[in-house]
């Protein structure tokens, strides 16, 4: 039996109708990288029953997004209110990456997920990055295609020593760069996986977590199987992710012993 790994959804607008959406890239990154079964989580904000999706759950995918995580949670005002919003995503993802992390899931955020991890657990964000003095312009060109988009942007250091840099067996590896937000100040108890070459924190892990926990800032998941470094990452979580489900089954199987 797979893990179970959740990947919770936008909301978006289709038409007329609202819509819980996840990408298929992101969907595919779980069986294809991870070798896991992915599990849509719908974000129904205070309406979800996070005790139990938790208990189903083996791990968790925090995908990346159009929209950005609601500024308030760190303490400011939105600095351009035409960059999108998705506050139920927001009052779902925040209470569920904190409960996660205590319990030991294993996690991998990506891009908004990167982010997400970090302001759910204190930390807080450059609403716009290339506004920073020093730090380079890291958004996409929208009027180029898809493959020109999510090509390789600039590398991104491993800290040596690190869980990425032993994962990847690398210093230094090539990244796209698809995001106009970014990380200011870090959570308590985030380790810094890798930064960019203007300094800007682009992975990093969760010192004070027992179980697996991989956050980054770029894009992983496209094209999964043509990207050695991804299908790294992907592994190694599904391999947490197994731990995880071995780990819980064996408790479970211990407790109805227990209770016979």
């Amino acid at each position: 039996m797979r893990p179970i790994v959740i990947v919770p959804a936008c909301t978006r607008d289709f038409g007329e109708h609202p819509y819980h959406a996840a990408q298929h890239k992101y969907v595919d990154a779980v069986v294809l990288g991870a070798d896991c079964a992915p599990m849509i989580l719908p974000s129904l904000g205070e309406s979800l029953d996070l005790e139990t999706m938790l208990d189903l759950c083996d791990g968790i995918m925090l995908t990346g997004s159009a929209s950005n995580v609601h500024p308030s949670y760190y303490s400011e005002e939105v600095l351009d209110p035409s960059l999108p919003q998705d506050p139920a995503r927001d009052l779902t993802t925040l209470p569920l990456i904190r409960e996660a992390v205590k319990r030991g899931i294993p996690i991998i955020a990506i891009c908004r997920g990167f982010q997400e991890m970090n302001v759910a657990l204190g930390g807080s964000l450059h609403q716009a990055v290339q506004t920073v003095a020093g730090k380079f312009d890291h958004r996409e060109n929208p009027e180029l295609g898809m493959d020109e988009q999510y090509g390789d942007a600039h590398n991104v250091t491993l800290t040596p020593g690190g869980c990425l840099e032993r994962m990847l067996g690398q210093p230094e590896i090539p990244v796209n760069s698809l995001h106009g937000q970014g990380i200011n100040e870090l959570a308590p108890g985030m380790v810094v996986e890798a930064v960019a070459e203007d300094g800007l924190v682009e992975a990093f892990s969760v010192s004070t977590a027992p179980g697996f926990t991989l956050a980054v800032q770029w894009h992983p998941e496209w094209r999964i199987q043509h990207n050695p470094y991804s299908m790294k990452m992907f592994g190694a979580f599904g391999d947490a992710c197994r731990d995880y489900q071995a780990r819980k089954l064996a408790a479970l199987r211990e407790q109805l012993r227990s209770s016979a």
